[in-house]
């Protein structure tokens, strides 16, 4: 027997494995999927009758325009404006304050959570405590804060921080493990501290990652704030949810409209921040 038929015959095994491996994992996601719709109660009757209500419910927060009285109709639709607009700016401002006080933590936080950069009980406590911060939602860590502080901002911009730093803390540390470690040794062997190794020899090198990390996560906070309303922690989504309870149907289209536009400039801005940052980051070693 040449080589050539048993190299014919060594692929034809690994093409069978492969397949089985395909095929087993078709069969797992299907049985997950099974089962999900078993305890989801998923009903695909039930789901088609509901489908002309929700289309009936969105139809009635479309307002009517008319072309002879356009002006008259936007006004009449955009009634409170200022009044929405000064909610979406107190909402960014809650987004990116919480994102700011919680990228600070997670931070700090991270260069002891990195298992490349710390003891292995150090990240070990460091990490439990970043899973408690995400794990908690962050309409629960809200509802605490109303409890504690009462109703306004301040709520909003601690669960937005807290939440952040446990999923910051996570991304940063992943960064910081990817470095080049000679550089660590290099100031280390210089007679620096820890912490002056984390500080020049990490930090430089985990910049990008950490600020394209930042930026995106203020874009999400930005959406979170907009929801943290609904429990009285300020923003735009008091006045959002107060429409859908009284059942102000076209203020809840106009409301949505807004915050559509805002977290698209957000988007927009947020992109090419981060494009310019990392393609400066880029060139600079060049």
């Amino acid at each position: 027997m040449n080589s050539a038929t048993l190299a014919g015959r060594a692929w034809d095994r690994a093409a069978r494995r492969r397949r089985l491996h395909w095929l087993g994992g078709a069969l797992l996601m299907a049985g997950a999927v099974a089962v999900a719709s078993v305890v989801g109660q998923v009903d695909a009757a039930r789901l088609w009758a509901g489908l002309p209500m929700a289309a009936d419910y969105i139809g009635r927060t479309i307002p009517v325009l008319r072309a002879e009285t356009l002006g008259a109709d936007i006004a009449e639709w955009m009634w409170g404006f200022d009044v929405w607009l000064g909610l979406l700016l107190d909402t960014v401002l809650i987004g990116y304050t919480g994102t700011v006080l919680g990228a600070t933590l997670a931070l700090l936080l991270s260069f002891p959570a990195a298992t490349t950069l710390a003891p292995g009980w150090v990240v070990t406590l460091v990490r439990r405590f970043l899973e408690l911060a995400r794990t908690v939602p962050t309409l629960v860590f809200a509802l605490i804060f109303v409890y504690a502080y009462g109703l306004g901002p301040l709520a909003g911009v601690l669960a937005i921080a807290l939440h952040t730093m446990g999923a910051l803390g996570k991304l940063f540390a992943e960064v910081h493990e990817d470095v080049d470690p000679r550089t660590v040794d290099a100031v280390r062997s210089a007679g620096g501290s820890w912490a002056q190794a984390m500080r020049y020899g990490v930090l430089p090198q985990s910049l990008p990652g950490l600020l394209s990390f930042g930026l995106l996560r203020f874009e999400i906070n930005v959406r979170e704030a907009s929801v943290l309303g609904i429990v009285g922690a300020g923003g735009i989504g008091e006045e959002l949810y107060l429409a859908v309870r009284q059942f102000e149907y076209p203020d809840i289209s106009a409301i949505l409209l807004l915050m559509l536009a805002m977290v698209t400039l957000i988007d927009l801005l947020c992109g090419r921040l981060r494009h310019r940052i990392l393609g400066a980051e880029a060139v600079r070693p060049a």
